[in-house]
């Protein structure tokens, strides 16, 4: 059994509403035919097939205030209910009392413990490496629990060698934004793809999408619908590839935002946990109602506990 945790940021699942909701307009034929037809939002779960299934999670934990990333990302990762012990939601990056929960108590350093490989699949350009030697950039939940397992982050040597993704799929970003003007580029199914390959040489391996909480902040209605329409190409290629008897392909998020573009702020949306695999495993989850339900039912798929 492997596992793949595809993680999209700020992604919930909102109304059918084309106005607002970029899951509503973008053209996505490929994950709307997996759900039978329907978009991904709030009237598409719960839906389950013989190639997925998708429930709707909460991200509010019982806690006031709007979800947040620090501490959503911290219980996807753990399986406690960070905010609830602390009384508050917390983000974007985490503070002392949210990270004292990252160091040896998460999937990752499960995994390691467990004598099983893992890894994050994203490549992080020499800029973010310099922000974080300087103090001017914090890690962010997921890469603080990954190197506080021993894991070290993919750079962009890993990247021009074929070991890791650009956090945007394609690798546009590294060619446009990061100048690196000869960096492997993919089009969205050739990148899923690769992504089913990389995640086939680990037993628990996560990829990070952070764009789509940077979209619901700015309201960018047109951004979001092409990050979607890749998205749903990615999702072909890495499904075309991964055989689902070689484990489980798991997707959701740490709270909404990208869904209602009608506010910068996130929302208390309940968010998707979208799963491609073996009825059997897909049918483990069933009883995570939260978050706090993902960590623990991985966990004993993978036998770390």
């Amino acid at each position: 059994m492997k596992i793949l945790f595809l993680f999209l940021d700020g992604i919930g699942l909102g109304d059918d509403n084309s106005e607002i909701n970029p899951f509503a307009r973008a053209e996505m034929p490929f994950l709307q035919s997996l759900l039978g037809g329907r978009k991904m939002t709030r009237s598409a779960a719960p839906f389950e097939s013989e190639r997925v299934s998708l429930q709707a999670v909460d991200p509010n934990l019982g806690v006031k205030g709007l979800p947040q990333s620090a501490t959503g990302q911290a219980v996807l990762l753990t399986g406690i209910n960070i905010p609830a012990e602390l009384g508050y939601h917390y983000g974007p990056k985490p503070n002392p009392e949210v990270a004292q929960y990252l160091n040896g108590g998460t999937l990752f350093s499960k995994t390691v413990n467990a004598g099983k490989k893992t890894a994050m699949l994203n490549a992080y350009p020499p800029r973010y490496f310099d922000g974080i030697d300087s103090g001017k950039r914090l890690y962010s939940s997921i890469p603080l629990a990954l190197t506080n397992a021993g894991i070290p982050l993919f750079t962009h040597e890993d990247y021009f060698a074929g070991r890791a993704l650009s956090a945007d799929f394609t690798g546009e970003g590294w060619r446009e934004f990061l100048g690196f003007p000869n960096a492997p580029y993919f089009e969205p199914n050739p990148a899923g793809e690769k992504l089913a390959q990389l995640a086939g040489e680990y037993d628990f391996s996560l990829f990070e999408y952070w764009a789509s909480d940077y979209a619901g902040h700015k309201q960018d209605m047109n951004w979001a619908i092409r990050q979607l329409e890749t998205l749903d190409g990615v999702l072909a290629g890495l499904t075309s590839t991964w055989r689902s008897e070689d484990g489980l392909i798991l997707l959701t998020s740490d709270h909404g935002n990208m869904e209602d573009l009608s506010t910068r702020k996130h929302t208390g949306a309940q968010v998707p946990l979208l799963l491609f695999g073996e009825k059997s495993a897909r049918d483990a989850f069933n009883q995570a109602h939260d978050l706090t339900g993902i960590a623990p039912t991985i966990g004993r798929l993978l036998q770390l506990n």
